[in-house]
């Protein structure tokens, strides 16, 4: 019994660290820099943009988690009709799992349930 746990928890450490890893490139991209990031207010826009992704992009990716189960529930209960199953998952997939400086300062919209990335 002992032998079962200690494999389990190396197991739970090896995917913790892998998880926590792939977070910190997926986070880790320069990937919305404000126009004057040289500045004290560009430096201060990138790190509230920062702070603001953390919960955000939390919530997001629930949303759309969730959207992707229901979903799939609802294409098995009609019949396997992917219409049905795309209104659900475009909605709740699309849209921006990010908060940039732009979206901060007003530039930009935010878009947490579908909507076009061109606007």
């Amino acid at each position: 019994m002992i032998d079962k746990t200690r494999v389990f928890i190396g197991r739970m450490r090896k995917v913790t660290i892998v998880s926590t890893i792939a977070l910190f490139i997926a986070l880790g991209g320069n990937t919305a820099i404000a126009e004057d990031s040289g500045s004290a207010s560009g430096a201060g826009l990138q790190a509230a943009s920062w702070l603001a992704t953390v919960p955000y992009g939390a919530a997001k990716v629930l949303y759309a988690v969730s959207g992707g189960v229901v979903g799939s529930l609802a294409w098995m209960i009609s019949g396997g009709n992917t219409e049905v199953a795309k209104a659900i998952w475009s909605p709740s997939m699309t849209g921006h799992y990010i908060v940039q400086p732009q979206n901060l300062t007003g530039d930009k919209a935010l878009r947490f349930v579908g909507g076009s990335e061109s606007e």
